[in-house]
């Protein structure tokens, strides 16, 4: 229930923030990929260190944390709204803090699963977990357009910082101990030094290994072009579909539906059809759902059916792969290192996040909204190729221990 809450705020955010700045300070394609770039620079700038931290503590208290944060957050946000200074330098700081508590909250939420479960149980507890998630999905994003069209952006604020707050006070009630790595390790790796060389492991751990480091390389070229693709996206459907927020809304959460099916799917398919064979096509099929979408025109009703089934398809196909990795990146790893080699497959497939943003902001100036939102869709199909060309690919039912 926590992490439904937390999703839940977290997927309310990212709707309400770039929105606003769209429809009511009339923010161009530039500020709004430098909006996007701003939430997402944590992952680059954090990642590595969050990892180094959450590998020494327990998950469940690194969760409660940065939920409180991120409600305060948002908060204060309302707050400024409500006093007529939220403006763009405004969003700006609220998208880094949030996005900053973000980084360790996910990281955290990842490396947690394995402390609590058996590995023949993380297919399923995965797919339970972003079931959970997929839930959020659905009703964040319409939540989300609803609130800033038909209310006010403090009330949107609000309720994405009361989301973080039930999963503050929900985290908070776990009672079941984890495991954490042992004192003396503790003690040997504390201090600046300690992080520095904790942080070397894990990188050295998963670039020494060739089916994770493929997951890396897989990842980054998606997050890129996916980075690109939503801010063109989030330009496109308003500007040149005419769409309202509701209507955004409506077409984003379509991908929640899907992402329930494909957690379903999840807990099933790569046992029957090995794991490599579900990675490659699912990561096709979805990746090439948005290849459609620059074809469409005008705000009707088929228009809208043809996003929400491109977003469908899209949210299917990439919770699917999305277990499926995070499965083989759990099993593959050691249990005290499933915070840093989390965080290093976060810091090099997301860390490119915020270049993809500005990149989709540029060519929507240089190209128009049309043509980058084809090339940009184009590009994540780069993804699905490189895990065909890696050990990923031939991945079978069962998945090997960790080294």
């Amino acid at each position: 229930m926590g992490q439904t809450a937390s999703q839940l705020g977290e997927h309310t955010c990212l709707v309400v923030v770039p929105l606003f700045a769209v429809l009511t300070l009339d923010a161009g394609a530039g500020q709004l990929g430098a909006l996007r770039a701003v939430g997402q620079a944590p992952i680059l700038l954090l990642s590595l260190f969050a990892g180094a931290w959450v590998d020494r503590w327990r998950t469940r208290s690194v969760m409660v944390l940065t939920d409180a944060g991120r409600a305060l957050a948002l908060g204060a946000a309302a707050a400024a709204a409500l006093l007529g200074g939220l403006v763009l330098p405004v969003l700006f700081v609220v998208a880094f803090a949030v996005g900053a508590l973000s980084v360790f909250f996910d990281v955290a939420y990842q490396a947690s699963l394995v402390r609590l479960v058996r590995r023949d149980q993380l297919v399923r507890g995965n797919s339970a977990l972003e079931g959970s998630r997929s839930a959020a999905q659905i009703g964040g994003p319409a939540l989300g357009g609803a609130l800033v069209s038909v209310l006010s952006v403090p009330v949107a604020a609000v309720s994405s910082a009361s989301f973080f707050a039930l999963s503050f006070l929900t985290i908070r009630r776990i009672g079941r101990r984890e495991s954490v790595p042992a004192h003396a390790e503790r003690r040997e790796h504390r201090g600046a030094s300690g992080v520095w060389r904790r942080i070397r492991t894990g990188l050295r751990f998963v670039a020494g290994d060739t089916s994770l480091r493929a997951v890396c390389l897989a990842s980054a070229a998606f997050q890129l072009f996916f980075a690109a693709v939503m801010t063109v996206y989030l330009l496109f459907l308003p500007r040149d579909l005419h769409l309202s927020g509701a209507a955004v809304g409506l077409a984003l959460a379509a991908t929640g539906p899907g992402a329930l099916l494909g957690s379903l799917l999840a807990a099933r398919l790569p046992s029957r059809f090995g794991h490599g064979r579900v990675l490659v096509r699912a990561a096709v099929l979805g990746d090439g759902a948005f290849l459609c979408v620059p074809a469409l025109h005008g705000s009707s009703a088929v228009t809208i059916t043809a996003l929400c089934t491109a977003n469908l398809v899209f949210g299917a196909c990439g919770q699917l792969v999305n277990v499926t990795v995070m499965a083989v990146r759990q099993t593959l790893t050691p249990d005290g290192m499933q915070g840093r080699v989390a965080a290093t497959i976060t810091f090099v497939g997301m860390g490119l996040t915020p270049l993809g943003s500005l990149l989709g902001g540029f060519l929507a100036q240089a190209w128009g909204t049309r043509t980058s939102l084809l090339v940009t869709a184009a590009g994540m199909l780069l993804s699905p190729a490189l895990m065909a060309l890696s050990p990923l690919a031939r991945l079978g039912r069962t998945l090997p221990a960790p080294a």
